[in-house]
């Protein structure tokens, strides 16, 4: 335990703001707020600004990025109005402000080149069930927070972020499907420390779900199970949002990256080190040195979209990742594999892999004689089997010549993925 409250006390050092940059964030918000207030009372609307995210709550950790949430609440008298039009006549004309497409599109204002703000319209609602988008939730979010946050609390979220940033599992952002800083403030509100969690995680075992219900609306974990939409009970952790029972807060939560958490968690709970909390990058040269050492194929892509950066190019490029995987499996053995995307249009990604001796190729059935013909003109060996003709094939390729002969093949399939460029690296 000393070493382990040693660690985290190292992170918390580490993870600070530094003061310059929190007075600069603090004078900005309110500067930003008050010309905002000025502009919905001239324009004559009926609206209110609150301030919301980490930097408000206080558990923003250090980052060469900073972004802080300012929503503008409007009367329930707008409730058939397009908020995001309303939104952009309250906004000055500004260079650096940009529309961001979303479940309810947005603004993002940049301010200095390492901080900006996200100025999202919402309506005013009396409870969370009159919710027309879930950012209409953000408001009983935050006074949830704010009441159950404490000094020793912020702490411990500050601590679960650093962790899981390191450890690439930090965003609900579906390129990623992690923890959203909400959930981790809601987890840390429940195990009242990040130690006690991870603990909690590690008893987990395969194909279980950990049910976490903090303010109890349900009786027992089968009518939670019973109550929420089945849509949201795919996730491993379903974590009943205390300000709005029929939410799972962690539904975008996806069993692989939850995986990869535990797998990081086990390591730490058996070998304590600052060093999870650290992030490590990928060292494409030494895996490379590993798969040849091994035979194995290995391929460095990078790939580019034109779609909106942020979650919607990154969730195109994931896709496109995942899809060509699928491919590639059907003739290789994967062996290692990575994708990351770097926030704007592109992603790389690799694959180590060794290729299948042979391959089954499904034919037509055996009733189907004109099929039947073409499949062996095409198909060296071919046999029967419960009525269907099957091949087996070697693979000849390997997997620089396959994802080649893919791409030409596929053509269109690409375009239609929103992939505007492939490059083997």
């Amino acid at each position: 335990m000393k070493k382990i409250n040693e660690i985290f006390e190292d992170v918390i050092g580490k993870s600070k703001i530094p003061e310059t940059e929190k007075k600069f964030i603090k004078q900005e918000l309110k500067n930003f707020g008050d010309k905002l207030n000025k502009s919905i009372i001239s324009k004559k609307i009926k609206a209110e600004v609150f301030f919301g995210g980490s930097f408000v709550r206080d558990t923003m950790t250090k980052r060469e990025q900073y972004d802080a949430d300012v929503f503008v609440r409007f009367d329930k008298q707008y409730k058939k109005e397009n908020l995001t039009e309303m939104l952009e006549k309250i906004l000055k004309p500004n260079p650096n402000l940009k529309l961001v497409h979303g479940s309810r599109d947005y603004f993002k204002l940049k301010v200095s080149e390492n901080f900006e703000i996200e100025i999202i319209p919402v309506l005013k609602i009396r409870k969370p069930e009159e919710a027309d988008n879930i950012t209409d939730l953000s408001y009983f979010h935050v006074n949830y927070i704010k009441k159950k946050m404490s000094e020793k609390i912020k702490r411990e979220v500050i601590i679960a972020k650093v962790f899981c940033q390191a450890n690439h599992v930090y965003g609900a952002e579906s390129y990623i499907q992690g923890f959203s800083g909400y959930a981790l403030e809601l987890l840390m509100i429940k195990y009242k420390s990040f130690l006690n969690f991870l603990k909690e995680v590690n008893k987990i075992k395969n194909n279980d779900k950990l049910i976490v219900d903090i303010e109890k609306h349900y009786k027992n974990k089968n009518q939670i199970m019973m109550d929420l939409n089945e849509s949201k009970l795919g996730s491993p952790i379903i974590l009943v949002d205390p300000t709005y029972k029929q939410r799972n807060a962690l539904a975008a939560l996806s069993l692989e990256t939850f995986n990869k958490f535990k797998e990081e968690a086990r390591k730490f709970l058996k070998v304590p080190s600052v060093e999870f909390f650290t992030e490590r990058k990928v060292d494409i040269e030494k895996i490379k040195e590993d798969a040849k050492k091994k035979k194995e194929d290995f391929i460095l892509i990078e790939i580019w979209t034109d779609k909106q950066e942020g979650d919607i190019a990154g969730s195109k490029l994931l896709k496109f990742y995942r899809h060509l995987l699928t491919e590639i499996e059907r003739f290789f053995d994967i062996k290692n594999k990575g994708f990351n995307y770097n926030g704007k249009h592109a992603a790389r990604f690799f694959y180590a892999a060794q290729k299948k001796k042979e391959i089954v190729v499904n034919g037509p059935a055996t009733s189907d004689k004109k099929n039947v013909k073409e499949f062996q003109k095409h198909h060296k060996v071919t046999y029967t089997k419960k009525g269907r003709f099957y091949a087996k094939e070697i693979v000849e390729l390997n997997l620089k010549r396959f994802i080649d002969k893919w791409k030409k093949k596929n053509a269109n399939k690409v375009k239609g993925m929103y992939i505007t460029e492939i490059k083997v690296l």
